[in-house]
C-alpha cells in the first residue's frame, strides 16, 4: 500500500482543496455518488473502444475517492454510515470498470484477457471482503500490496499507455496491467489471510499462557528414617 507519509500528504492537500465546500450543502455522500457516475462514464468509454478517453475519465473519477473523505473530515461529518456507503459504492465502481474491460475484450474476440478480467475482479472483491470480515471479528487487516488506490492507478496507467507498443513485446500495456491485477489482487488477499492468521495465533498463545496454572510449589522434603531415629534417641535419653 501507499506509505503513510504519502497518504498523509494526499489527505492534507485534499482537505485544503475541499475547504471551500466545508459549509456548503454538498455532502461527502454526494461526492461519492458523483464519483460513481463519472466512473460509469469512463467504463462505458472503455467498452466502446475509447481507451485513452476512458483512462482520463477514470483518473478524474478516482479523485472523488479522495475528496469525499477529505470533505467529511474537513466538515466534521465523519460517520460510520459514510464509511460503509463509500466502501459499498467503491465495489460498484470497480465492477463497472471491469465490466467495461470485459465488453472491450469480448468485442475484439479475445480469449485470454476476459479470463484475466474475471480473475482480477474476483481477487479485488476478495481483498475487500477479507479486510471487512477480519475487521468485523476484531482483527487489524490493512496490509497488502494492491489495495484499491494501487488498483486504480494500474488500470488507468494501462488504459492511457495502451497506444504505446514496446518492441519485442507480444502484449499491450493493458494486458500487462490485467496480469498484474489478476496475480497481485489474489496475492494481496492471501497476504491478508496470513496476517489475520498470525494475529489469531498470537491471541491463542496469550490466552493459553494466561490460562495455564501456576507451577506447583515443591513438596516439603520428607525426613529420612535415620534422622528420625536419631531425633527420638536424643529426645528419650537426653531430656
Amino acid at each position: 500500500m501507499f506509505t503513510q507519509r504519502f497518504q498523509a500528504w494526499v489527505r492534507r492537500w485534499a482537505e485544503r482543496g475541499v475547504g471551500i465546500f466545508r459549509d456548503s450543502p454538498i455532502t461527502p455522500n454526494m461526492l461519492t455518488l458523483f464519483g460513481l457516475l463519472i466512473t460509469g462514464v469512463g467504463a462505458a468509454s472503455v467498452g466502446l473502444n475509447h481507451l485513452f478517453t476512458g483512462g482520463l475519465v477514470l483518473w478524474f473519477a478516482g479523485l472523488f475517492d479522495i475528496f469525499d473523505g477529505a470533505l467529511a473530515r474537513a466538515s466534521g461529518r465523519v460517520y460510520r454510515y459514510g464509511a460503509f456507503f463509500d466502501s459499498t459504492v467503491d465495489r460498484y465502481s470497480e465492477s463497472a470498470v471491469y465490466l467495461g474491460l470485459l465488453v472491450y475484450f469480448l468485442a475484439r474476440h479475445s480469449t485470454l484477457e476476459p479470463v484475466l478480467v474475471l480473475i482480477a475482479l474476483a481477487g479485488s472483491f476478495l481483498v475487500s471482503y477479507v479486510r471487512a470480515r477480519a475487521q468485523s471479528l476484531g482483527f487489524s487487516c490493512d496490509a497488502g500490496i494492491l489495495a484499491r488506490p494501487e488498483r486504480v492507478v494500474i488500470i488507468v496507467a494501462g488504459l492511457l499507455l495502451e497506444r504505446i507498443h514496446v518492441p519485442g513485446w507480444h502484449f499491450t500495456t493493458l494486458t500487462l496491467a490485467l496480469w498484474i491485477l489478476a496475480i497481485g489482487t489474489n496475492l494481496t488477499a492471501i497476504q491478508r489471510v496470513w496476517v489475520v492468521w498470525q494475529q489469531n495465533r498470537a491471541e491463542l498463545r496469550a490466552a493459553r499462557s494466561e490460562a495455564s496454572p501456576a507451577a506447583p510449589s515443591p513438596a516439603p522434603e520428607r525426613a529420612r528414617p535415620v534422622r528420625t531415629a536419631m531425633r527420638r534417641f536424643f529426645e528419650t535419653w537426653l531430656i
